[in-house]
């Protein structure tokens, strides 16, 4: 419960620095068909990838390394993404994410090998 608590006031607090008008706006626009570009598309995957590996992980201690391949394409594909959105920081975090991908990917591919 306490977890829960401290999620939500910190969300609350931080949406109400930033604007929830403007927050509110920002994620009208994934009803928008323009909004989904090609890039945004690669974008959005790539992000329910890593969550689809972080919590779990985070919340229950449960490792799904065979996600890795496809945090793996999806990153890869964001870096793609970052040249059309001028995004460096996107090249450098996404880079990071491949090395952990294909770390976790090689340790368990030995382990089965």
């Amino acid at each position: 419960m306490i977890y829960l608590v401290t999620y939500i006031t910190f969300i609350a607090i931080l949406y109400y620095i930033v604007g929830p008008k403007k927050i509110w706006d920002r994620i009208l626009m994934y009803k928008d068909g323009k909004y989904w570009t090609d890039y945004n598309l690669i974008e959005f995957a790539a992000w329910m990838a890593k969550a689809i590996i972080i919590v779990p992980g985070l919340i229950f201690g449960i490792e799904i390394w065979y996600f890795h391949f496809f945090t793996l394409l999806t990153s890869s594909l964001l870096i793609w993404a970052s040249m059309r959105k001028a995004l460096p920081t996107l090249i450098v975090f996404n880079t990071i994410w491949i090395v952990i991908s294909l770390t976790i990917i090689i340790r368990n591919l030995i382990q089965i090998f």
